[in-house]
């Protein structure tokens, strides 16, 4: 990289509108949504998609609830012209669905283009056209009046040939390509004249694109151009105003969304943004975007997942882990501190009476888009006490006591750190399977229990249980059930246990849910160890969690 880098770069002119007035409005409702993601998307792969691989696009992009879709360049390839016979032949255009397809500024091409078109009955010609002065000097070496000479030549054929074509609904759509770094007045200039071969009315619509074709500058940079021109451009009221972002530096969506506020009122992009170069206008991101502020995008992205894997077929590309949205891994948090907060934030909403949704770090609810909760919260060595009891919670109701939180991520903590990699569900549950003994074949499993009161309600206390291979008959008495079960263990074991903490929950909200009992035991006032079970009976489960949260070695091996 050069150490001064203005040597051979230039920044682009930005534009002067000092009153402008975009910054100050609010996005309140979604934008028409044109989809090309089988024309532009297409012609953006290494492998161009085949006749039945865009079928299949065609359909899911259908049933994503898109009513525009730019289907093809037709004569610029034979798949792409019989790809738009099909859809027509076979009938397979809804009524409310309109086709779009692009051809540039030349006789042969637009004859070919309506070729393809013959039967269909509602299509938008897309013509375009480059505009910027470095086009127009290196590309074309031809001067303004020569670029508008060819855009009003051709927009005058395509005219006669709708109007040849009156079974057709037609809609023109103008793009003055490189419109972000042509001259303001020039890209009104042209944009204009070929307005006025089209005259455009309800019965005639016609759409002016304004596209930012390589990205060469900040988005409200392309605000201010888009406003700019739709406060001077003298059809503006008869002609809808459309964007088309790339997204070379990155800010296609922004720069979608500032347009919007300046004055557009449609969006071309493809689906996650796939395009040439660094791609376009993600139209899954921004149709997300409005959702999470509360506005319906009019898209259907429900099952998203499913929307991923089917487009990563089509386009033999990956979606990103971390893509807005769509990606594996856009709602996961590995840090400790996200995970607690996450964490409170689900607690507090199962108590909420309000339907809005407020849980930290997380934009909208998962569910929404069909992803489960499972990926919101991964342990790897960055995680806190607060991942591994979600996950827990999340996938088996487990509710743990704060101290066993802290107790059991220190042993996922160290794992974690020796392995150097991130712990999956079925592993952390194995190792506090291990640990604490739910669902295990306990060493010490309790077989069967009775209790009696006696005077000063006091509690007699049988039980049997068994040890390896030999049962062990246990009588004790206390002030309640757990006292009494550790004065029946004590002749058995080397250490009094000390009860230092217990907590319990049921799993369900039905009167045969199954509960949960947690026990944390002192062992000689020094090792303290919990102890955890599961079982349809609360007290038989407190009387497990007791055994497992009794060592091994403190039990008396010759025991009678």
């Amino acid at each position: 990289m050069l150490l001064d880098p203005s040597a051979k770069y230039q920044p682009y002119p930005v534009i002067a509108l000092a009153d402008r007035t975009w910054p100050n409005k609010r996005l309140m409702q979604s934008p028409r949504w044109l989809s090309t993601d089988l024309r532009d998307g297409n012609q953006a792969l290494a492998e161009p998609m085949s006749v039945e691989r865009k079928v299949e696009f065609w359909a899911l992009l259908l049933d994503c609830g898109f009513k525009e879709i730019e289907v093809a360049f037709p004569a610029a390839s034979e798949t792409d012209f019989q790809f738009v016979r099909q859809l027509i032949d076979e009938k397979r255009i809804p009524d409310d669905v309109t086709i779009q397809v692009i051809t540039q500024a030349r006789p042969d091409l637009i004859t070919r283009t309506f070729e393809a078109l013959q039967g269909v009955q509602r299509a938008t010609i897309h013509l375009y056209n480059a505009t910027a002065p470095l086009f127009r000097r290196l590309v074309f070496q031809q001067s303004k009046a020569d670029i508008i000479k060819l855009a009003v030549a051709a927009s005058q054929q395509i005219r006669q040939s709708c109007d040849a074509t009156p079974g057709t609904f037609w809609t023109y759509q103008y793009s003055p390509e490189t419109f972000c770094f042509t001259e303001p007045e020039f890209a009104l200039e042209i944009c204009q004249a070929v307005t006025e071969v089209w005259q455009p009315s309800s019965e005639r619509p016609m759409i002016i694109n304004l596209p930012s074709t390589v990205e060469v500058n900040t988005p409200n940079v392309y605000a201010d151009q888009i406003e700019y021109f739709c406060r001077q451009f003298a059809y503006r009221e008869r002609v809808c105003i459309s964007v088309h972002p790339h997204n070379d530096q990155g800010c296609g969506v922004a720069s979608a969304e500032l347009a919007l506020l300046a004055g557009a009122e449609r969006v071309e992009g493809c689906l996650f943004g796939n395009g040439e170069r660094t791609g376009n206008l993600c139209l899954v991101t921004l149709a997300m975007n409005l959702y999470s502020q509360g506005i319906s995008p009019q898209l259907n992205f429900s099952e998203l997942p499913g929307i991923v894997e089917q487009v990563e077929k089509f386009n033999q590309i990956s979606v990103h882990p971390r893509h807005p949205y769509a990606g594996k891994l856009a709602f996961t948090a590995f840090s400790g501190s996200h995970q607690d907060a996450i964490k409170k934030g689900f607690t507090a909403r199962e108590q909420a009476i309000s339907p809005l949704w407020e849980i930290p770090y997380l934009l909208i609810d998962p569910n929404d888009i069909g992803c489960d909760y499972e990926a919101v919260i991964r342990v790897n060595s960055q995680s806190g006490k607060s991942g591994t009891a979600w996950m827990l919670e999340q996938n088996h109701g487990l509710k743990l006591p704060r101290a066993l939180q802290q107790a059991f991520s220190h042993h996922v903590q160290v794992i974690t750190d020796q392995s150097g990699r991130e712990m999956t569900l079925a592993q952390v549950w194995q190792l506090f399977r291990q640990l604490y003994g739910p669902y295990e074949q306990a060493v010490h499993q309790l077989v069967d229990y009775r209790t009696e009161s006696v005077d000063d309600n006091r509690i007699l206390f049988h039980a049997q249980i068994t040890m390896a291979t030999k049962t062990i008959l246990l009588e004790g008495m206390g002030n309640g059930l757990l006292s009494a079960a550790v004065n029946a263990l004590t002749p058995y074991l080397t250490a009094v246990p000390i009860i230092e903490d217990y907590h319990e929950h049921t799993l369900g909200r039905q009167n045969e849910s199954r509960s949960a009992a947690y026990i944390l035991c002192t062992i000689g006032g020094k090792q303290s160890h919990w102890g955890v079970s599961i079982d349809s009976d609360i007290a038989r489960a407190c009387l497990q969690a007791l055994l497992n949260s009794l060592p091994a070695a403190i039990w008396i091996g010759n025991s009678r």
